[in-house]
């Protein structure tokens, strides 16, 4: 018996991370289809248009308001256009995250509004939503 020495087996302490990498590589991807689709909540003011509502409810928003006349309004009180670039600018170094929108007269010419989203681009916005009127409020004569 002193020929036959007992061996214990050794526990093997190591993860096989495969599957989880697998798994993550399937998030990445998921990740990576869906969420330009989520930044690009488009909102553009035509007359009427079947959209769904932008979540920013939890963060201040900059609403640059177009009317008829092409006046431009930053949270309803109006400025003039180089005025509302510079205000832009310090409010994004101040919140960069702060999602931008424009709200056009449906009667404003389309020029205007590329203006205004072009000076908000200069300003530093990362991107710019377009608010629309969707058909279930106009019919309740909102």
């Amino acid at each position: 018996m002193e020929g036959y020495s007992r061996k214990r087996k050794r526990l093997m302490s190591e993860i096989n991370v495969v599957p989880y990498i697998d798994v993550m590589l399937v998030l990445l991807i998921i990740f990576m289809i869906t969420a330009p689709l989520l930044t690009q909540g488009v909102k553009v003011d035509l007359p009427q248009a079947a959209s769904k509502p932008v979540d920013t409810q939890d963060r201040e928003t900059l609403v640059v308001t177009i009317d008829r006349d092409g006046r431009y309004y930053l949270d309803d009180r109006r400025i003039a256009p180089d005025d509302l670039k510079r205000r832009v600018q310090a409010i994004l170094r101040a919140r960069p995250q702060t999602p931008v929108l424009i709200r056009g007269d449906r009667n404003v010419g389309y020029g205007h509004v590329v203006k205004a989203m072009a000076l908000l681009q200069s300003a530093g916005a990362p991107s710019v939503g377009l608010i629309t009127e969707t058909p279930a409020a106009n019919e309740r004569g909102a």
